[in-house]
């Protein structure tokens, strides 16, 4: 049962860290769903106190994903309609077959929802965009420096209790 639990725990870590650069996956939530199947193999003590301060961590990172790229978008004089134009162009990133979609994307949209929903001018439509792509790459890198903390924290946590562990049953 251990075996299985840290396998699956470790598959998770890496979906995780798979999904804080992809972003229809929950990256950091993932990674930490990952702690919580390690917590459940029986050789290993649970440890509340690490799964709730992981958990809200894990949760906060989650929610500011959302917030930061927006966020970006206003700090650079953008509106609502470039940060809205930038998440559509994340998700049409996503789904589009252009090298570097995922890029591409929110810069695009912040800048033609600026020019085209707010009438604004070129200039400024282009700042918000810039600051737009900006917080998408402060955001991924925050969720993929978690993911791989996670990923950091779960190897440390198997190397310590590698002998806890009952491999073969």
């Amino acid at each position: 049962m251990d075996l299985l639990c840290v396998c699956i725990a470790f598959i998770l870590m890496i979906i995780g860290i798979a999904g804080s650069l992809l972003p229809v996956l929950p990256g950091t939530p993932i990674s930490w769903l990952g702690f919580i199947v390690l917590y459940l193999a029986p050789s290993l003590e649970f440890d509340w106190t690490f799964i709730i301060v992981s958990g809200i961590i894990a949760i906060g990172l989650y929610v500011l994903d959302y917030v930061i790229p927006a966020w970006g978008t206003k700090r650079f004089g953008g509106s609502k309609a470039g940060a809205w134009g930038a998440t559509i162009g994340l998700v049409v990133g996503i789904i589009a077959p252009i090298p570097f979609g995922i890029l591409i994307g929110p810069f695009l949209g912040a800048f033609i929802g600026e020019l085209v929903f707010n009438q604004t001018k070129g200039p400024q439509a282009l700042k918000a965009a810039v600051g737009s792509f900006f917080g998408f790459l402060a955001s991924t890198f925050m969720k993929f420096f978690a993911t791989l903390l996670f990923l950091g924290i779960f190897l440390f946590k198997i190397i310590a209790n590698w002998y806890q562990f009952n491999w073969w049953i």
